[in-house]
């Protein structure tokens, strides 16, 4: 087995599934870690991320790409500088001096910098926050989460 994998355990189901996987592992020694604790960020976050620049995309003069790279930039890397040292030291040293065209450029493919992708619930909630202020704010109409079935948007911070 060369591979990492992982798993939230949301249900004696996933647990019956990690067990049967666990059963299987044939190749030693393999190492396992279980620890406690919510996933680093919601499956329904990500979707309503993705739906709102669907959304902007489709009302503004950008694609979703080039909306989600913005995004990163203004929104989330502030928020990643703030609360992670290791990311802040790096993007300081190497991105921070970029100009601002290049580093629009590092949000997105083929360099695509981890942004949101490294924010646990509580930030990944001040980013969308802050990405509903600005496209509200400039007259776009985002899809109210309760549409997607999220009825919870308010609790993710707590």
């Amino acid at each position: 087995m060369n591979k990492t994998i992982t798993r939230t355990l949301k249900s004696e189901g996933d647990k019956q599934f990690l067990l049967r996987y666990i059963n299987g592992i044939n190749s030693y020694p393999t190492r396992v870690k279980i620890e406690p604790g919510k996933e680093p960020r919601s499956n329904q976050q990500n979707r309503l991320q993705f739906q709102w620049l669907n959304d902007a995309a489709s009302q503004g003069d950008q694609a979703v790409e080039e909306y989600r790279a913005y995004c990163k930039l203004h929104f989330g890397v502030p928020l990643l500088r703030a609360e992670d040292e290791e990311f802040r030291e790096v993007y300081d040293q190497i991105i921070k001096p970029a100009p601002y065209e290049h580093k629009l450029r590092m949000m997105s493919p083929p360099i695509d910098l981890p942004v949101t992708s490294r924010m646990k619930v509580k930030t990944m909630t001040a980013y969308l926050n802050e990405v509903w202020q600005h496209f509200t704010g400039i007259g776009f109409q985002l899809t109210d989460p309760a549409m997607l079935g999220i009825d919870d948007y308010e609790r993710w911070a707590a």
